[in-house]
């Protein structure tokens, strides 16, 4: 779970929300999502994540991205298209995604 809200970031730029249902701790979840972490880290033009999840069940990760070419390139990537297939057939009861342009932004922190 991300521990502190992303700001400071320059607008427009792109989200992707992926909001999904599954159990608390799947075989071999943590692995793959520890791996997926590096790689998107490496796309040119990602910006950052934040991420949270229910005792329950339900989870939201924001991912942004500065352009819709960054989005694309994490979108194809082969082990993100394999771990998507994967997610399906063995961890997701379900599960949305949501891409949008933000135009705006601003953020507060207690000094």
């Amino acid at each position: 779970m991300t521990q502190k809200p992303i700001s400071g970031l320059e607008p427009p730029y792109y989200t992707a929300v992926f909001t999904s249902l599954r159990p608390d701790a799947p075989e071999g979840y943590a692995d793959t999502a520890a791996e997926l972490r590096e790689r998107v880290a490496s796309v040119p033009g990602f910006l950052g994540y934040e991420s949270a999840r229910t005792p329950g069940g339900l989870g939201i990760t924001v991912a942004y991205f500065r352009d819709l070419e960054a989005l694309d390139a994490w979108r194809l990537d082969s082990a993100h298209l394999a771990a998507k297939s994967y997610g399906r057939e063995h961890w997701y009861e379900a599960y949305s995604c949501h891409i949008g342009k933000v135009e705006r932004s601003y953020g507060f922190e207690r000094a």
